[in-house]
């Protein structure tokens, strides 16, 4: 997902996650006639322009003299990080016109025209309240293949292709039906449990690694008068950022494929009833803040930052997001999500992360070489860490983070992903199934379960019911992990 908020329509404070943000995005829901415009657009193929030489510092073959446009979603990481980028691409092809660059905050209003039209520009962020639907671009064949940029040779080291130099998961987020690569996630976010170092130091505990040890600390500061947990009571759908890992921690990331598979009884498997389970004592024991169910994302945030819980299921826009109530001295970080015990199949240190802020090449573009090129310039180690010390968020490239002087959280991350190594999770319901993983799963599922309006048992039967109508719904479009 871009850096899309995961509920738009919910006002400035979330809108506000965008900026300098790896944020989680849930696609918006497209207009018919965007739907119209996207099938319609075929006409701009005949007007590419001529591809150019290809050679060992021009591995894309881009024209070296036909002009680049770039559109970029005006959020919260600013555009400063992509006219840089820019710059270097003029630098690197000067005989070509300067490049055309522009930034908007309402992508779809500005470029279905463009699309109906078939004259899109050749590289776009696909970001914002108005991020186009990617599940219809690639359904009506709107995209370039980026397949081509993934085998190029990287900008710092010609005998490494880029798809190399990414974090894992890059590709496969990309990814629709089969091999090709339709969108590209320049962003990297980090989901988990997080919490203030402050906060557990002084109550003389470390982050639990079982699920016995997150209970015991949970009473231990029960006794102090904090509660365990807190969560975005009213948006219960980002209690999956650390309950998803956590199920593939305890029965292996194939459990979560087959949930994203929406394959029969997938919800019925031991590992998620012993998750639920795991949650709904939080609740049954008290654990969890007074009134949570009625809090928003700010809400709550705002109630841990206070200290008055020490535990939030979040993503690393958290850092930015509650910037304004976080004390300074509450040393933000975030941990992978605690298992049951050691006979999960996966090791302590098992978490989602996952690419944001989308970036496309157009098919009908003129000159898609050159927004290859461009997104190639920008996944070297130089672009990585001048967007990094920009807006304090990871790319996909994978390092660019050495001479920086990193947050406490965005340092957390970093060593959050080092000690996951390959054990990193992607689940894809959120942007296979938007409404099913967003309303059903986690309103009517999750969030009930942990209201106390549901039973673990009663919660799975709901939500595999939900999966099941999606399996069986021809209007949606399916998916599989291949």
């Amino acid at each position: 997902m871009g850096s899309t908020s995961a509920h738009d329509n919910e006002g400035v404070g979330r809108r506000d996650l965008i900026k300098r943000s790896a944020a989680l995005g849930l696609l918006a829901i497209p207009t018919m006639s965007f739907l119209s415009a996207c099938a319609s657009g075929d006409g701009g193929s005949e007007n590419k322009v001529e591809k150019g030489k290809k050679t060992a510092k021009n591995p894309l073959g881009v024209n070296e003299t036909a002009q680049l446009e770039v559109v970029i979603f005006d959020g919260g990481f600013g555009t400063q990080y992509a006219k840089d980028a820019v710059a270097v691409f003029e630098k690197t092809y000067p005989k070509a016109p300067k490049v055309k660059f522009s930034a908007t905050q309402k992508i779809q209003s500005v470029l279905q025209p463009r699309f109906n039209q078939g004259s899109p520009p050749d590289l776009i962020d696909n970001s914002g309240a108005e991020q186009m639907d990617m599940g219809v671009l690639v359904g009506k064949k709107q995209l370039a293949d980026l397949t081509p940029l993934l085998d190029a040779a990287s900008i710092d080291d010609p005998n490494k292709k880029v798809r190399d130099t990414l974090r894992p998961g890059i590709v496969e987020m990309g990814q629709f039906d089969g091999s090709p690569v339709w969108v590209f996630y320049y962003a990297y976010t980090i989901y988990g449990v997080w919490y203030s170092q402050k906060a557990l130091d002084g109550l003389d505990a470390a982050y639990p690694e079982t699920w016995d040890d997150m209970l015991a600390v949970c009473e231990k500061a029960k006794k102090k008068g904090i509660a365990g947990w807190t969560y975005a009571g009213k948006h219960p759908y980002y209690i999956p950022f650390s309950l998803y890992p956590m199920i593939a921690k305890v029965g292996g990331r194939e459990v979560l494929d087959a949930i994203d598979n929406l394959e029969p009884n997938a919800w019925k498997h031991p590992a998620v009833k012993a998750c639920f389970e795991a949650y709904y004592e939080l609740f049954k024991k008290g654990y969890i803040l007074r009134g949570t169910p009625g809090l928003d994302h700010i809400q709550s945030q705002t109630a841990w930052t206070e200290g008055k819980a020490l535990f939030i299921p979040n993503g690393s826009w958290v850092e930015n997001e509650a910037a304004k109530t976080m004390p300074k001295d509450f040393n933000l970080a975030v941990s992978a999500p605690s298992g049951i015990d050691s006979s999960d199949k996966m090791p302590f240190g098992t978490m989602w992360a996952s690419g944001g802020e989308p970036f496309i090449v157009p098919a009908n573009a003129k000159n898609p070489a050159g927004g290859m090129e461009q997104l190639r310039i920008m996944l070297s180690e130089a672009s990585s860490k001048n967007f990094t010390s920009q807006v304090k968020s990871l790319t996909a490239f994978n390092g660019g983070t050495e001479g920086i002087e990193l947050t406490p959280g965005l340092k957390s991350g970093v060593a959050a992903l080092d000690k996951a190594g390959e054990n990193v999770v992607n689940p894809r319901l959120q942007d296979w199934y938007v409404a099913l993983q967003k309303e059903k799963i986690g309103v009517g599922g999750i969030g009930e379960m942990m209201a106390g309006r549901l039973t673990p048992a009663e919660a799975i039967k709901k939500i595999q019911r939900f999966a099941d109508e999606a399996a069986k719904d021809d209007s949606i479009k399916h998916y599989k992990h291949q």
